[in-house]
């Protein structure tokens, strides 16, 4: 039985989706990662909480308003930091998280990232888009972050799309305990998931995990026979050499026996930049400078080809395959 009073922490539900999943579909982006992805173009999915993002250049002056500071029930410890009469920042360590600094700004300069629904709030909204899913073959993508930390809470909607004949997709990092995924698989029909690394400490380097779960969470998942799409986010300098495409290749070919409907080598792009900053969080990736677009599109197509050499269906980007 369905729990649609069920409640979790959600970003955003973006409808009209069609690169996350066969045909069009509605994403649902929950709060909440395991990994930390220098490259990461969501951070504000990255913590499992509601919190607020500060952007200074909407503020329209605390001469001028100031109901920020009024509301703040934390004013006198300095919570709200202000510099040129805008403010600039937020004390995180010092923050009640009650949010009412952003209900009270009239000029979004203040926001919070993350909404608690219930399944039934989420369901009623994807039910608005059921034509669009049977005529186009779509569905439901759970994204997220990882919608896997709030496992109870994907658990639930998913049970509920499947009530009502919904395709539903799961993105996952798959660094979560194979119990986890053996409970919320029967409600799956796709998953996509990354492989950032095949060495494992290249990936702690860069995402802050080792990847040894991660690959044995990914083989199990292909004994399923669900469709299974594989990603690679190519971050140049990381993992678009030719020696871990190759490892990448052995992998898929050997120990997933081929069963991977479709492997996206997707380009890095800077994005999430302004996030981070309103977060308060580093940018992994900040003093990074990327290659020319045709360096870097031309390093994709390679990398697709010395995949499709061993038999892989491999694409430069993303695509919608049928579920």
């Amino acid at each position: 039985m369905t729990d649609r009073m069920a409640r979790g922490y959600v970003t955003n539900i973006q409808r009209f989706t069609v690169h996350d999943g066969p045909g069009i579909r509605t994403g649902v982006f929950l709060k909440g990662c395991p990994l930390r992805c220098r490259w990461c173009s969501n951070p504000e999915n990255i913590r499992p909480y509601p919190e607020v993002g500060v952007y200074p250049d909407r503020c329209i002056g605390i001469d001028r308003c100031g109901f920020c500071l009024s509301a703040c029930p934390e004013k006198k410890t300095g919570v709200l930091i202000t510099e040129n009469n805008l403010v600039t920042a937020i004390n995180r360590d010092g923050c009640a998280r009650c949010f009412s600094c952003a209900g009270a700004c009239p000029a979004n300069a203040l926001i919070v990232w993350g909404k608690l629904y219930t399944v039934r709030e989420i369901i009623e909204e994807v039910l608005e888009d059921l034509p669009f899913y049977a005529k186009s073959g779509g569905g439901v993508t759970l994204s997220g972050g990882d919608p896997l930390t709030q496992w109870e809470f994907s658990l639930e909607i998913l049970k509920e799309c499947r009530k009502h004949g919904i395709h539903t997709c799961l993105e996952t990092e798959q660094h979560v305990s194979p119990q986890i995924l053996k409970t919320v698989y029967p409600y799956v029909d796709m998953v996509i998931t990354d492989i950032k690394h095949m060495d494992s400490q290249k990936h702690r380097e860069y995402t802050g995990a080792g990847n040894e779960l991660i690959l044995r969470n990914i083989a199990e998942t292909a004994k399923t026979g669900m469709p299974l799409i594989i990603r690679i986010p190519v971050i140049p300098g990381h993992n678009d050499n030719p020696e871990n495409i190759e490892a990448t290749a052995r992998f898929i070919t050997g120990t997933l026996e081929t069963r991977v409907r479709q492997v996206q080598l997707l380009p890095y792009r800077p994005l999430g930049t302004e996030k981070y900053h309103s977060l308060g969080l580093p940018y992994g990736m900040e003093n990074f400078r990327l290659p020319e677009r045709e360096v870097w599109e031309k390093s994709i197509l390679s990398l697709a080809g010395q995949l499709k050499k061993y038999g892989i269906p491999a694409v430069a980007g993303s695509s919608s395959p049928a579920g």
